[in-house]
């Protein structure tokens, strides 16, 4: 098969895609993945070194209303088209997948024209405005969230797939989540972690919850602050770490995540779609505190999602401290029948099987093609 990948700007579009081609280059042999982004997206430093042919368009911002910026933006979306185009004709794909970004627009908009197969996944429970918009020309739009179907009026075919990121967790391993982080195999761990790049906000909470741990003396708190954060909230711990070390490891990033939150008993995130995609792979129970700065409220959305379904709890930025997330993991961890129930919620929402799923309809539609 041939297959084209786009999507881009955030690694929220771009690492669902990855998850995708590289479960269609191990399964189908023979296979050939372009990846179309930009030059500016995160996918311009994430997917290079990945086994695929990278190749860039100009990243489309259209505005909501009509201005100087728009009719720019109208310009660089049809040069966007006609590149586009002339590097599908080239590479002849069978099929086109989409997983949001501006930088999907041409693409989409160019294989439509040209009448190529196109499957679009969305990772949010409140859809992005790209997918949003392009869906009309989508064969097939997978949705991370069962609920977010409804979004998608316009579109032919709306399947509820999961998202595909939550494939790496299939290959973890407890043991070695114990084992990489010097913590007896068995105990209870807290994980506290902001993303790939760290939450200010979490781990200004962290610090000051910090001399409250010693309450929980049989759990093991592993606080990942992200690599630009660490020296500076090392500084600030540096009085309490020595008499706390038995209770918290502070790490500045987990290159072996799937593998911790393995052996993760209760989590403490961000609620972008990639990280609820591995926490409900694996039924974790989670506390999730939405980032403020994304568009409409998406991890918020993200987030009420699980905590209707019973799976996570939920605390907003602004109200977030020390003494609010100790209390909240406090009364969690002390309460093994209403952790068993979440944990049991949220491996309800996963769909492990999300990358299987989605390159299933993938081949179909290669087929028809």
């Amino acid at each position: 098969m041939r297959i084209v990948l786009t999507g881009g700007g955030t690694g929220g579009h771009v690492y669902p895609a990855l998850a995708i081609g590289r479960l269609l280059l191990e399964e189908e042999r023979g296979s050939e993945i372009l990846y179309i982004g930009s030059k500016t997206g995160a996918e311009a430093a994430i997917v290079p070194p990945a086994p695929m042919r990278f190749e860039s368009v100009d990243d489309v911002r259209l505005g909501r209303k009509l201005s100087f910026d728009h009719a720019r933006g109208v310009i660089r979306f049809l040069r966007g088209v006609r590149r586009s185009r002339s590097l599908l004709r080239d590479f002849k794909p069978d099929v086109v997948v989409g997983t949001g970004g501006f930088v999907s627009g041409p693409v989409i908009y160019a294989a439509a024209k040209l009448g190529i197969p196109i499957l679009i996944h969305e990772q949010n429970a409140e859809p992005g405005r790209a997918n949003a918009i392009l869906s009309r020309y989508a064969d097939v739009v997978a949705v991370s969230f069962k609920g977010s179907a409804d979004s998608f009026k316009r579109a032919r075919r709306v399947l509820a797939t999961g998202n595909p990121c939550a494939a790496d967790v299939l290959r973890a391993s407890r043991v070695r989540g114990y084992a990489s982080l010097g913590i007896p195999s068995g105990s209870v761990i807290a994980l506290v972690y902001g993303g790939r790049r760290g939450s200010k906000a979490m781990n200004d909470a962290m610090v000051d919850m910090a001399p409250l741990v010693t309450r929980l003396p049989n759990v093991h708190f592993v606080f990942v602050t992200g690599e630009s954060y660490y020296d500076g909230t090392m500084g600030r711990m540096k009085k309490v770490l020595p008499v706390l070390s038995n209770y918290i490891h502070v790490l500045p990033y987990l290159h072996n995540m799937p593998d911790v939150l393995a052996a993760t008993t209760v989590a403490v995130s961000r609620s972008g779609a990639s990280a609820l995609a591995e926490l409900t792979a694996l039924g974790i129970p989670s506390i999730l505190i939405p980032s403020p700065n994304t568009a409409n409220r998406r991890q918020e959305a993200n987030a009420s999602t699980l905590v209707e379904a019973g799976a996570a709890e939920m605390i907003v930025e602004r109200e977030l401290t020390g003494a609010v997330l100790f209390d909240r993991l406090h009364a969690l961890l002390e309460n093994g029948d209403r952790l068993a129930r979440m944990g049991a919620a949220s491996l309800d929402m996963g769909e492990p099987r999300s990358a299987a799923l989605l390159a299933r309809e993938i081949r179909k539609l290669a087929g028809k093609r």
